[in-house]
């Protein structure tokens, strides 16, 4: 199979839907004081992560002392109570955090004249001067970019008056972090050790959120362990900050232990291996960056230390506990454990929540919502909905953002439509991801009409399709059909921006999976003649793709080739996918020259490719070459699967090297791999090969204790098998019961003919033709040509026509064992040999119309005569000069349906071409003239035999004989017929040859034949 790591439009589809769920943090603030105590009643009505039944217990609070909460009852079920009404927060959560503040005095002025200035550094010394600390702050915060905080910066410390502080130093780091600029990081960060400022909790959790954020998790977390070398402790939003990193990381238990440790006031990350975690960067965790190695950079080689005295102070809280106070933590913590699957422990933080009077937000209940929705607890996420209003916490456009994806994802479509219409009916403003998510969902079910509504509303209220729903757009169209709407709704969305290359590889993998390569090859050559174009790998691997689905091989291997000349070199995937393309169409030896160039660019193939290789090779039959790849590749320490041993038994077995497929077998066990049902298939075929058709037997009902039983491959070998011994009435009972079980496939029911046949068992047969016929079995080549030998087989040759105009009907192009079928058909029902050794020729020659030629006179013989005169128009309507062949076929179909003049007249354009008739046109005349009455044609073609100017033949001299017949000349057809024996018995006795003198018949027979027959037309043939 065709691999390629890509991204196809379904995986980008699950990737948006996951971005629509992201919670910020909300801003730290003082919870009000409760003076009262909830009881909360937390239900889940699933098992929890540690295989909990449905028995009622105490949930556990997450605090740090590990005692469970007075006054908290908890089953498993999640349904909220609150007994109390004062519970309400004191203030109305607003719903438009984020908000940029007002600023007073003279910054608006500044921040505008800053924004539309064209040289920066005058403005600032125009308009900068003589600002406060607060202010220089402001103005660095608001630039749009890491460089013009920089160059802002750099204008602050120019000033005389300037102090170097903290909080400015931070904003450059977390800008410059924010960019991933981590060399000019470096730079300032010893530069804010030489000033002497020192950092902070919020300089560490500002730099643990960067690193975090950029999926440099191992560096985040050694910042933390460098604060605890300075002497400081995390404070509650640094702790926060850690546990998110390492939440997004999906290092659960880890952020749960560090939060626990930094409820009792210990920061120890010496139990954690951070050379085993992998940044999210990168994907993986080669070349690990130990915190010996860290630390010897110059990075924190640098930087001021709090004197001795203050660091005991600091670190020395192992005494005391303490609990999170903010909201943001609760929120996060609450993320963290749902996404652990830890729903009782998302309950408990809920419930402490309420106990430790802190205020709840919109962000709480829409991260309990996701979580119990996610696992599948929709009724208690609307429960939750419900309290969240009771609580005067007003639902966001997120809020209804979850619920409607929540109801995607498990099919409820009008659910997710009602949570998407109550957007606006709420007042609120659907955003980007509410659209994506209803256009996702209604692509994905092809519902054309609903999608232009949305799409029509968003232009309406002037918002654009974002990136994201493009390539699921197009898809939804390429699916339909509609081409030319998926080609307008990516040109126009070319013209608003440029796409990513990541989009555009979806894009192209939407027409790959229609095999489309012409329209995904205008989206990925599209601007190319522009200056600097340029594809990122991971398109040329998409459309390699496409070209494999189609088939085009060629054009995928000139794609690779043409990729260094502009400027992209080929993967690890690139390499693998074009071989593994190859293989797939039987090109071994190119495969071979790409693994080889694969290897010298220092990529390591893997088993997946080599295991291409192998399967190529044993389908040629090219079984030592397949032993020697298997050689190489454990050579270089790739170790084989159950495809490599699988492709190896089954091409041993299929040549009959039965011992060979044994030994692999052996050593597949060895490796301690299990035999799958292909195996086991392979080892029946082995065992049939060399006769032994108990161990067959014995595999086939080994494979009754797999899960699932024997597939319908291995029953259908089985059968197979039975038919090679000639255990015909075991091969019945099998196919039997794989028939009452609605099992039985084209292959069962071809295989229990070819065993009726085999045996003689013609009705039978023909029983099962027929079955297949109505059964609508008949799908492609081999399930035709099966069907059709059957019935020529029988004699029943009209039925073959029927079929084989089927085949046609239904576009199934008839392959050389169709042609083989076909061939015996005209054997079968008396065709001229000469004849149909002509056709044989003309179609192994690949002459142009041998195949229409042969349907034609397929339909003729057995009758289907307008369907031969069909195939026949296709090629006597072209002005193309025609072979021998053709016109023959022609004269063949219209004397057959008695249109003489039609096929004399292909007689005058065949002469007309200079084309001389021949044997097989003689014949084909006789019958003409015959039907037609037409004695002086006859006669000439049969004096033409008499004199020997035609090499006699049996099948002409019958031709003549029937032509006497059919125009009541029986006189005449005795002569022939008496000539014909003459004739043939000269040619097995050469020395018995007859003189002219020597005929019976004499010369004034012929003349009172010419007499009898004056009044007819003269016919040159």
């Amino acid at each position: 199979m065709l691999q390629s790591h890509g991204y196809n439009s379904r995986e980008l589809r699950r990737q948006s839907l996951q971005h629509g769920v992201v919670f910020s943090r909300s801003k730290p603030s003082s919870p009000p004081h409760f003076p009262f105590r909830a009881r909360v009643f937390l239900r889940f009505n699933f098992l929890d992560h540690n295989g909990a039944g449905n028995q009622r217990c105490t949930a556990p609070s997450v605090s740090p002392s590990g005692h469970g909460s007075s006054g908290l009852r908890v089953s498993l079920g999640f349904k909220l109570q609150c007994h109390s009404k004062n519970l309400v927060s004191p203030y109305k959560i607003s719903s438009n955090r984020g908000k940029k503040n007002k600023y007073g005095g003279a910054l608006p002025s500044i921040l505008t004249s800053l924004e539309s200035g064209d040289d920066l550094e005058k403005t600032l010394t125009s308009v900068c001067e003589n600002l406060s600390p607060k202010e220089q702050t402001v103005i660095l915060k608001e630039q749009r970019s890491w460089e013009r905080v920089i160059r802002v910066f750099e204008f602050f410390k120019s000033q005389k008056e300037y102090v170097p502080n903290v909080i400015h130093y931070n904003v450059v780091l977390r800008a410059l972090g924010r960019a991933q600029r981590w060399d000019q990081l470096r730079l300032f960060w010893i530069e804010m050790a030489k000033n002497g400022v020192l950092p902070t909790n919020n300089t560490y959790g500002m730099l643990v959120d960067v690193y975090g954020k950029a999926g440099l998790v191992k560096e985040a977390l050694l910042w933390i362990k460098h604060m605890k070398l300075r002497g400081l402790f995390p404070d509650e939003v640094t702790m926060n900050t850690v546990v998110r990193v390492l939440k997004d990381a999906g290092e659960f238990d880890r952020a749960d232990r560090f939060y626990k440790d930094w409820c009792i006031g210990r920061v120890d990350l010496d139990d954690l291996d951070l050379d085993s975690m992998t940044d999210l960067e990168n994907g993986s965790s080669s070349a690990p960056v130990s915190f010996k190695q860290f630390l010897s950079t110059e990075l924190l080689r640098t930087g001021g230390r709090i004197p001795v005295s203050t660091n005991l102070g600091l670190l020395d809280r192992e005494s005391s506990t303490q609990k999170p106070r903010l909201t943001s933590t609760y929120n996060t913590l609450i993320d963290l454990y749902g996404k652990a699957g830890r729903l009782k422990d998302a309950a408990a933080v809920f419930a402490e929540m309420l106990q430790s009077g802190v205020a709840m937000d919109a962000i709480t209940f829409n991260t309990m919502i996701f979580t119990c929705g996610s696992h599948g607890n929709l009724s208690e996420a609307e429960a939750l909905l419900g309290k969240m209003e009771e609580r005067g916490i007003s639902p966001d456009t997120k809020t209804y953002n979850i619920l409607l994806s929540l109801y995607a994802n498990v099919g409820n479509i009008e659910s997710a439509l009602m949570y998407y219409r109550k957007i606006s009916k709420e007042g609120l403003s659907p955003d980007t991801v509410s659209h994506r998510a209803v256009l996702h969902i209604l692509c994905q079910r092809n519902m054309v009409q609903e999608v232009e509504a949305v799409i029509e509303e968003m232009e309406k209220f002037g918002i654009c399709i974002d990136e994201l729903s493009l390539p699921v757009l197009m898809k939804m169209y390429v699916d339909e059909g509609m081409l030319d709407r998926a080609k307008t709704l990516f040109d126009n969305f070319h013209v608003d921006s440029e796409l990513s290359s990541k989009t555009r590889a979806a894009v192209i993998d939407a027409y790959a999976e229609k095999g489309l390569w012409v329209e995904a090859e205008a989206v990925f050559y599209r601007n190319r003649d522009l200056q600097g174009w340029k594809k990122d790998v991971v398109e040329y691997n998409v459309m390699v793709k496409v070209y494999g689905k189609a088939k085009v091989y060629d054009k995928a291997f000139s794609l690779y080739k043409s990729m260094r000349h502009h400027g992209t070199w080929p993967d690890e995937c690139t390499y693998n996918s074009l071989i593994q393309m190859l293989c797939g169409g039987d090109l071994v030896d190119q495969a071979m020259e790409l693994l080889s160039e694969m290897q010298a660019a220092g990529f390591k193939p893997q088993c997946l490719t080599f295991s291409s290789l192998i399967a190529c090779y044993s389908r040629l039959g090219k079984l030592s070459d397949a032993v020697d790849i298997y050689q190489e590749m454990t050579r270089a320490g790739v170790k084989p699967n159950e495809v490599v041993y699988g492709s190896l038994i089954n091409g041993f077995a299929e040549t009959g090297q039965a011992e060979e497929a044994f030994q692999y077998f052996c050593l597949m066990q060895e490796c301690g791999l299990s035999a799958n049902k292909i195996v086991l298939t392979s080892l029946i075929k082995a065992y049939s090969k060399v006769g032994c058709l108990d161990s067959a037997k014995r595999v086939y009902e080994k494979m009754q204790d797999l899960e699932g039983g024997p597939d319908i491959i291995a029953s259908n070998s089985m059968i197979s098998v039975y038919a090679d011994f000639g255990k015909v009435s075991e091969a019945k009972i099998l196919f039997d019961y794989l028939r009452e079980k609605g099992l039985a496939d084209v292959i069962s029911h071809a295989t229990m003919m070819h065993v009726y046949q085999s045996n003689g068992m013609l009705d039978e047969a023909i029983n099962i033709a027929e079955e297949m016929r109505l059964s609508g079995f008949l799908k492609d080549c081999a399930s035709y040509n099966s069907a059709m030998a059957c019935y020529a087989w029988n004699g029943q040759l009209h039925a073959c026509g029927e079929l084989l105009h089927e085949m046609i009907t239904q576009k199934l192009l008839p392959d050389i064992e169709t042609f083989k079928v076909l061939f015996t058909v005209l054997k079968k029902g008396g065709f001229p040999i000469e004849a149909v050794t002509q056709l044989e020729s003309s179609y192994d020659l690949g002459k142009p119309y041998a195949r229409q030629a042969i349907f034609t006179c397929i339909f003729s013989l057995v009758g289907l005569h307008t369907f031969a005169l069909e195939s026949c128009e296709v090629f006597t309507k072209v002005e193309v000069p025609l072979n021998c062949f053709a016109y023959n076929a022609a004269i063949y179909a219209y004397s057959s349906t008695g249109q003489i003049d039609k096929a004399l007249n292909m007689l005058m354009k065949m002469q007309d071409q200079g084309l001389e008739p021949d044997l097989v046109t003689f014949i084909g005349l006789a019958g003409c003239y015959g039907k037609a009455g037409m004695i002086e044609g006859v006669r000439r073609i049969h004096s033409k035999l008499k004199y020997r100017e035609i090499e006699p033949s049996k099948s002409l001299y019958q031709a003549v004989i029937d032509a006497y017949n059919n125009a009541n000349r029986k006189d005449l057809a005795e002569l022939a017929y008496q000539q014909m024996k003459l004739a043939l018995e000269e040619e097995k006795h050469p020395e018995t040859r007859f003189g002219d003198d020597d005929t019976y018949e004499s010369e004034e027979c012929w003349e009172s034949l010419a007499e009898d027959e004056g009044s007819e037309s003269h016919v040159d043939p």
